[in-house]
């Protein structure tokens, strides 16, 4: 509607104003960059009270896939062997690969977006804890989300391991975190899907975010 879009704006203003974005890896970060990271990251926050990602001081963008520093077996920082496309540290920033973030935005209904997920995880871990249950404040109660997102879950697991596709990513079978992100990921950009296929899921999600994107993306 116009005034969420006139929301959006407002929140994609000040994300871009007020966090600490760094272009790495030799990416030069333009301002047309950040806003169309910012304006992904503040579609979660058009229905719920918030302030502005207060987890996230800064915002690094890499051109594309980057290799992390994981603690080896002696406690030192020995880079992976894999590249990833990104990453929320629960006392950190968001790290995120701009090809990713880029391909992600630009296709509104394959169900992956990695600005969605990334900061869906710095909405987890608001209160100190990472998993998968973000601030609900009184629009879904506590035993209503755990019983729905965990049968959601266990039902992810089984598809996985049978290798068979629904709404939600596989990976969302690593752990309870990974879960919610990628329902996350899938509830704006599947939401008729997820709707149709798990609807105590959808509507959990809709109380989460106090959007109804199965409507609005008609």
């Amino acid at each position: 509607s116009p005034k969420d879009r006139d929301r959006l704006m407002d929140i994609t203003r000040i994300l871009v104003a007020e966090k600490t974005w760094e272009g790495c890896g030799g990416l030069e970060l333009t301002l047309p960059m950040k806003l169309y990271i910012a304006a992904q990251a503040g579609t979660l926050l058009l229905g719920v009270e918030h302030d502005y990602y207060r987890n996230v001081a800064s915002v690094l963008v890499y051109p594309r896939g980057y290799a992390i520093k994981r603690h080896d077996a002696d406690g030192l920082l020995a880079p992976t062997d894999r590249a990833v496309l990104g990453h929320a540290q629960l006392r950190g920033p968001v790290v995120l690969s701009w090809r990713s973030a880029r391909a992600g935005g630009n296709d509104a209904d394959d169900g992956r977006n990695l600005v969605y997920h990334e900061f869906a995880h710095k909405l987890d871990m608001l209160d100190g804890v990472v998993d998968g249950t973000p601030p609900l404040g009184n629009r879904v109660t506590m035993g209503r989300y755990i019983e729905v997102m965990t049968a959601a879950y266990e039902r992810l697991r089984g598809e996985a391991q049978r290798g068979r596709k629904g709404v939600l990513d596989h990976y969302g079978a690593t752990d309870v975190a990974e879960f919610f992100a990628c329902a996350t990921e899938a509830f704006f950009e599947k939401p008729r899907l997820m709707q149709r296929n798990d609807p105590a899921l959808y509507e959990v999600l809709e109380a989460v975010y106090g959007q109804d994107p199965a409507n609005w993306s008609r």
